[in-house]
């Protein structure tokens, strides 16, 4: 996206009052019947897409069916006085050319670097008198080591040339995030001059290759071997090997014994943020505060951003070319070219005409009454018409099949809570006046003293069960939004108050009717009402609130139980 935009030139021939809005409405932001691009969905992607077609001269639209723009990247305010990142939660993989070239930092952004980043408190039985065990590691290595010894002196002395291992795997794959993917179709059928100049898209896999070196087959087994199996040539230690293993399976219906699941970590180590590698990193005031600087280069550029506005359908013409969109209320966009941020289920399967009747339908509804009843036999019924004219060339069965075919649904339960205190454990107990310590600013991991739990876990979701074993929760307080808590920030929350937000892993994909019962182990279970399906609900336990969301990462957006 970084990239010229010659193919795009040639084709075309939440504060209250956030600076992306004030630009657009000082630009006089009306809507205008015709755009040179049009972008479905104000998510962080679109909004990126926007502002580089803005910057190349491109007079862009972004239509967004919410109030508020963000898609996943969002800040709400679901809980009186507090502000919460609603869906995803820090920041990492953002390419580093976007920070520059659209002056993300001029426009707002700010980062706080989540050091450490990992804590995992041991519920360890017949401890006796002695404190639990804990394990916290950030960017010290030596204090990484230190923290690892009490668990194994030998994976203390190996876990520098893992770290190293894997940095360069990422320092391999990073370039390949730019790069065009090899074009098979033209190696396979193209024409000679085709094929030479498909050549150049291998010179990054090359690269990546040389990069690699002689260890190339055990990081091909990183990408598809189980990430256990890779971990277990490594280590010794559960504690340190199941603590690694959740970003192999975060986000996904796996477990740490499906093939393939190292990939799932690999993705959590070759970002990067502020030039550090692998880094990850809190923006203040939330992640909608993401959003709002990348809107903001784009509105400052001339970018046209709209709100409260749902895109129903992309206009085609009988000869397959985009024509523009249609929102709900009926208002037609012209547009020679349009960008969809929705999922690719919504885009080809809801948005576009999918066969030649829908098409002339959705003409027909233009037609004066009196021509209605001439045209509804149909032109679909000519021979000569399906001889000039078939939607099957630019949408074939195969490919809307496949479309239908993608699984996006997640196995995540993202629990928002208010607290008026931060959390103790036994073993890492809270200061005396309360005050955060380091491991109350990283993701906290519990119930992961054994890669066997984890995978226990993934069992009981496959049977859709609530698992009887584990739970992972992913605890982010009180520096959720960056900068919250005793750290205040204006557009966060209330002094003096927490946020939190916890991950619950392997949640069955089927809805199981009644409550369901979240039990960590061996500690006294608590009951959750599950509402039926609807709106997103919110309950308050004592002093604390807490909201519940269900999500499905084909829209990217929260969903009630039941759904899918």
């Amino acid at each position: 996206m970084a990239a010229s935009g010659r193919g795009l030139r040639k084709a075309v021939a939440a504060s209250p009052f956030p600076a992306w809005r004030r630009a657009h409405t000082e630009a006089g932001g009306g809507l205008k019947p015709e755009y040179d691009a049009v972008v479905i969905g104000a998510g962080h992607n679109g909004l990126v897409a926007a502002a580089y077609l803005q910057r190349l001269g491109v007079n862009t639209a972004v239509f967004e069916r919410r109030h508020v723009i963000g898609g996943a990247a969002v800040t709400e305010e679901i809980i009186p006085g507090f502000k919460f990142s609603r869906a995803s939660y820090l920041l990492s993989l953002l390419r580093p050319q976007i920070y520059t070239d659209l002056e993300l930092k001029k426009h707002g952004l700010r980062l706080h670097l989540r050091n450490p980043y990992s804590f995992t408190p041991m519920l360890e039985e017949g401890a006796g008198s002695k404190v639990p065990r804990s394990l916290l590691l950030g960017t010290d290595m030596a204090e990484n080591q230190k923290q690892i010894a009490q668990f194994s002196r030998k994976d203390a002395q190996v876990f520098p040339r893992y770290e190293e291992f894997m940095h360069r795997l990422a320092l391999a794959i990073d370039p390949l995030l730019d790069a065009a993917p090899v074009d098979m179709a033209a190696f396979q059928r193209g024409s000679l001059l085709q094929r030479m100049r498909s050549f150049s898209t291998l010179k990054p896999l090359l690269k990546a290759g040389r990069i690699l070196g002689a260890q190339l087959p055990r990081y091909y087994e990183v990408l598809t071997a189980p990430i256990t199996k890779v971990l277990d040539q490594w280590f010794e230690s559960e504690p340190l090997k199941a603590t690694l293993a959740t970003d192999a399976v975060i986000g996904a219906m796996t477990s740490p014994h499906t093939p393939g699941s190292g990939y799932v970590l690999l993705h959590h180590v070759m970002g990067g943020l502020e030039g550090m590698q692998g880094a990850w990193g809190y923006v203040q005031g939330g992640m909608g505060a993401l959003s709002d600087a990348i809107a903001s280069s784009a509105t400052t550029h001339g970018a046209s951003i709209f709100t409260e506005k749902t895109v129903a359908k992309v206009q085609v013409n009988s000869e397959g070319c985009v024509q523009g969109v249609v929102l709900e209320d009926g208002t037609e966009v012209r547009s020679k070219v349009v960008l969809s941020n929705t999922s690719p289920q919504i885009t080809f399967l809801k948005l576009t005409p999918q066969d030649e009747e829908d098409f002339w339908r959705e003409r027909l509804s233009d037609l004066p009454e009196q021509r209605k009843k001439a045209a509804s036999l149909g032109p679909w019924t000519s021979e000569a018409f399906h001889g000039a004219f078939s939607f099957q060339e630019w949408l074939p069965e195969e490919f809307l099949e496949r479309i239908s075919q993608l699984d996006t649904r997640s196995p995540v339960t993202k629990i928002n809570v208010a607290v008026d205190r931060l959390p103790s454990f036994l073993a890492a107990p809270n200061a005396p006046r309360g005050q955060p310590l380091p491991h109350h600013q990283c993701s906290i991991h519990l119930n992961c003293e054994d890669t066997l739990l984890l995978h226990q876990a993934f069992e009981d979701a496959m049977d859709g069960l609530p698992s009887h074993s584990v739970r992972l929760h992913r605890g982010l307080c009180p520096w959720l939004q960056g900068l919250c808590g005793w750290q205040r920030h204006p557009h966060t929350t209330r002094f003096g108050k927490n946020l939190r937000a916890s991950w619950g892993e392997h949640i069955p994909l089927r809805h199981v009717p009644g409550p369901a019962l979240l039990r960590p182990p061996r500690a006294p279970a608590f009951w959750l009402p599950l509402p039926s399906p609807g709106p997103v609900s919110l309950w308050k336990w004592g002093s604390s609130w807490l909201e519940v969301q269900w999500y499905d990462h084909s829209s990217l957006k929260p969903q009630p139980p039941g759904l899918k």
